[in-house]
């Protein structure tokens, strides 16, 4: 069974995570990624992270 590493609680379900979209915009032409962190639901601590790839319009509003 699966355990977060910073309280110890047990990973069983979808429930027991939580995905976080985050933004980061980089370099001189105007560009945003995608960036997920997956985290405890119950503490908050990250155990893992991704990049989805870019958004549409460089992520101008």
């Amino acid at each position: 069974m699966v355990h977060c590493p910073e309280c110890k609680t047990a990973l069983e379900t979808i429930d027991d995570i939580e995905f976080v979209e985050m933004d980061a915009r980089t370099g001189f032409i105007r560009s945003s990624k995608r960036f997920y962190t997956t985290t405890c639901a119950e503490c908050s601590a990250t155990i893992g992270s991704g990049v989805a790839g870019a958004k549409p319009n460089g992520g101008a509003a």
